[in-house]
């Protein structure tokens, strides 16, 4: 093992609403059923998400500083940073940080609460 990010999970009250906004947010499709701990989830209600053809690996960060609250967030890589943080708001998102521009890596985040809460990042190209 290589210490690398090999899973992310998504754990709310309302499982089903945390699937459909994420398959309309992003098309993950990801049908309850699957194993899991009793600890972690109802089995009937835990789902794992099929890879999206095309998708790459995963990479990891690790910053911060005086100031800035601890938290663990994952980016999903998307065309339009914009347009995908507006669509998470139709859907019941909320955005906790509007797009910023990193100079230094040609890329544009920003995050958003899901509607469980769980805090989600977006990452575009400039």
């Amino acid at each position: 093992m290589v210490n690398a990010v090999v899973h992310v999970e998504l754990i709310g009250p309302e499982p089903e609403r945390l699937r459909a906004f994420y398959t309309a947010l992003f098309g993950w499709d990801s049908p309850a059923g699957a194993p899991v701990a009793a600890a972690i989830s109802s089995p009937d209600a835990y789902s794992f998400i099929d890879p999206v053809d095309g998708a790459g690996p995963v990479a990891g960060g690790i910053g911060g500083g005086p100031g800035f609250a601890a938290h663990a967030v994952f980016y999903v890589g998307v065309d339009d940073v914009d347009a995908a943080l507006r669509r998470a708001e139709e859907l019941g998102g909320t955005v906790v940080l509007p797009p910023q521009r990193n100079e230094g890596g040609g890329v544009v985040v920003a995050h958003f609460r899901d509607p469980a809460g769980n805090l989600v990042g977006l990452a575009g190209p400039v």
